[in-house]
């Protein structure tokens, strides 16, 4: 997909956790990763256990992009968010 398409279409980008040092790492890591890339989204930290079971995560911290779960269980760098998030 083209960048410049990426700013227009707005994601939905969720950070699933209940609060830990892992959680509160990959939300700072994600809001970086999309000043960064200067993409369109909108960033939600989702805390409440049992909407982040209906995800289906049983290992937190988690990252959802467009209801799709695309890391969990660890906290993935500033570049390897932004890769993601413009493919």
């Amino acid at each position: 997909m083209d960048i410049n398409n990426l700013k227009l279409a707005k994601m939905e980008i969720k950070v699933l956790g209940t609060g830990c040092a892992k959680c509160k790492a990959l939300e700072k890591a994600t809001k970086e990763a999309i000043e960064k890339t200067g993409i369109n989204a909108t960033l939600t930290k989702v805390e409440d256990i049992v909407e982040i079971m209906q995800f289906g995560v049983m290992t937190t911290p988690a990252l959802v992009i467009d209801g799709e779960i695309v890391i969990k269980g660890k906290v993935p760098t500033v570049d390897e968010i932004s890769k993601l998030l413009t493919k």
